[in-house]
C-alpha cells in the first residue's frame, strides 16, 4: 500500500474489522474450552492472535491508528513473554516504519509549500524516504549551504485521518484493554486525540525542537538537531546519523544498552528543567545512539528526534512529584497521602488508608530506592500483574486513585520511558538523575549550601 488510506469508508472498514475479529476469536476460544483445553492456554492464544491482527492493521493504516500503535508498543514489556515474543518484531517495525508516500505526492507538497523552484533549495534530495511515521515521512537531502538535512513532509489529509482513526478506536477501547494489563486504553486514546492538532502544526514543533537544540548545543551527552527551515507541512532540520534505539533493543551490547538507558533517563528529567518542555513521544524510533560521548570517541551520545508532541512545563516537572517520591521512600505515609489528596490523586469522596497507599507505591518506585537499578521485562510484568490482578489489594486500591489532567501526559511519558528501559534491559543510576533534576526530590535541608565564592 503506497498511499495513506484516507477514504473514511476504507479506513473505518479496516478498523471495524478489529472488534469483529476479537468476537470471532472469543467464540473460537469458548469452543476450545468446551473440548477441554485450559482457560490459561486458550487465553494466551486469544491474546496472541488479537495482538497480531491489531498491529498488522495499525501498520497498514498509518495516521491515528499507527500513532496509537506506537504509543501502545512501548508497553510490550508488560506482556507475558509467551505472548510478547511472537510479535515483538512487528512492534519494533511499527515504531519506525510504514509504507512510503508516492514520489509525485512528495514533490507536489514541496512545490506547493516551498515554491515552484523548491529543488534549487537543495544540492541533493533523495526521493526514497529515509523513514516513515504516523503523519509524515522523512527524506534525506543536502541544503543549499551544504548542510546534510532531514526533510519532514506531512501526508496530505493526515489530520482528518488521525482524528477519524482515533474516534473509531475509542469506540472499542474496552476490547483493546486486555492486550496491556494495568493500562487503561481509553484515556490514552483521548489524550492522543487532544494532541493531534499540536503535532500537525510544524511551526509549534519547530519552536520546541529549536529550544532544545539551543539548550543542548554544547551538551556532552545529548544532541538535538537544529531547525533549518519550516513552513506549513514541511520541516527541515539538520540530519543526524546513529543507531536507532530499536536496533539497540534488538542487538545492542550491554554497554550500549546501559549508556542509552542512562541518557534516556537523564533527558527525561533534565529536559523540562532546562527548557520548560517535556518531550512527550518517547518511543524507540525517536532516539539514536551516536558515537563520541563526553570521554572519548568510543563513548556514546543520545540523539533525540521528533518534537511534535511536547508538554509545556514552564517551571519544570511539578515539585509535588519529587516531594511525594522522596516522602514515599522515607516512609512518611500520612504526608504522602495529604499531598496526593491536595493534588487531586485522591478525590474528596474517597477515603483510603495512608499505609495501604504507601504499600501500593513502594514497589513501583523501587528503581529510585537504589544507587543503580536494572530494568527488566520481568520486573515490568510483575508490576503490571500486581496492579491488574482483580484479586490483588493493589488492584482494588488503584481503582480508587485518580489521575488529574495536568499529570496525564507526564504519567504516560514516564511510564513509556520505563517501558523502553525495560526493553533495553539497562542498568541505570536513576536516583542520581532524580537528585540532579527533579524539583522537590532532595529536601531543602539536604541541599548543599553555596560557598561564599559561588554566592
Amino acid at each position: 500500500m503506497s498511499d495513506l488510506p484516507r477514504k473514511a469508508v476504507t479506513r473505518t472498514a479496516k478498523l471495524a474489522a478489529l472488534p469483529l475479529g476479537f468476537a470471532g476469536r472469543a467464540t473460537w476460544g469458548l469452543g476450545k474450552r468446551i473440548v477441554g483445553e485450559s482457560a490459561e492456554i486458550v487465553g494466551r492464544e486469544l491474546q496472541q492472535r488479537t495482538a497480531e491482527q491489531l498491529f498488522k492493521v495499525l501498520g497498514e493504516l498509518k495516521g491515528g491508528a499507527m500513532k496509537f500503535g506506537q504509543a501502545l508498543s512501548v508497553f510490550e514489556s508488560a506482556l507475558p513473554e509467551e505472548v510478547a515474543g511472537p510479535y515483538r518484531a512487528a512492534l519494533t517495525k511499527l515504531q519506525d516504519a510504514a509504507p512510503p508516500m508516492p514520489t509525485r505526492t512528495v514533490h507536489g507538497v514541496l512545490k506547493e509549500r516551498l515554491g515552484e523552484d523548491w529543488q534549487e533549495l537543495f544540492l541533493e534530495f533523495e526521493d526514497k524516504p529515509a523513514a516513515a511515521a504516523s503523519i509524515g515521512q522523512v527524506h534525506r537531502g543536502v541544503w543549499h549551504d551544504g548542510r546534510e538535512v532531514a526533510v519532514k513532509v506531512q501526508y496530505p489529509g493526515a489530520g482528518e485521518a488521525l482524528l477519524s482513526d482515533l474516534n473509531q478506536l475509542s469506540r472499542f477501547a474496552r476490547l483493546l484493554g486486555p492486550l496491556i494489563p494495568g493500562m487503561d486504553i481509553k484515556p490514552l486514546i483521548a489524550e492522543l486525540r487532544d494532541r493531534v492538532s499540536e503535532e500537525l502544526d510544524y511551526a509549534l514543533e519547530a519552536q520546541a525542537q529549536q529550544a532544545h537544540a539551543e539548550e543542548f548545543a554544547d551538551d556532552p551527552d545529548v544532541l538535538v538537531p537544529a531547525v533549518v527551515h519550516q513552513c506549513e507541512q514541511v520541516l527541515v532540520t539538520e540530519w543526524i546519523d546513529g543507531i536507532p534505539l530499536s536496533e539497540v533493543i534488538a542487538d545492542g551490547t550491554q554497554e550500549q544498552r546501559d549508556r542509552a538507558g542512562q541518557l534516556l533517563a537523564r533527558f527525561l528529567f533534565s529536559g523540562p528543567a532546562r527548557t520548560g518542555l517535556l518531550h512527550a513521544d518517547p518511543h524507540p524510533g525517536n532516539f539514536r545512539l551516536l558515537p563520541g560521548g563526553p570521554d572519548d570517541a568510543e563513548d556514546w551520545r543520545l540523539g533525540v528526534l521528533d518534537f511534535g508532541t511536547v508538554d509545556r512545563l514552564p517551571g519544570g516537572l511539578p515539585t509535588p512529584i519529587g516531594e511525594s517520591l522522596r516522602m514515599t521512600l522515607d516512609g512518611e505515609a500520612e504526608a504522602v497521602y495529604e499531598l496526593l489528596c491536595a493534588e487531586g490523586f485522591v478525590k474528596e469522596s474517597i477515603d483510603l488508608d495512608p499505609e495501604a497507599v504507601l504499600d501500593y507505591l513502594l514497589p513501583i518506585i523501587e528503581p529510585a530506592q537504589l544507587a543503580e537499578f536494572t530494568f527488566t521485562r520481568n520486573w515490568m510484568r510483575s508490576q503490571a500483574a500486581r496492579i491488574a490482578d482483580p484479586r490483588s489489594p493493589a488492584y482494588q486500591l488503584g481503582k480508587q486513585l485518580n489521575l488529574p489532567p495536568a499529570y496525564l501526559l507526564i504519567h504516560r511519558v514516564t511510564l513509556s520511558t520505563i517501558g523502553v528501559l525495560c526493553q533495553l534491559g539497562a542498568t541505570v543510576r536513576l536516583r542520581e538523575e532524580l537528585e540532579e533534576w527533579l524539583p522537590g526530590f532532595v529536601a531543602e535541608d539536604d541541599e548543599p549550601e553555596e560557598s561564599a565564592a559561588e554566592a
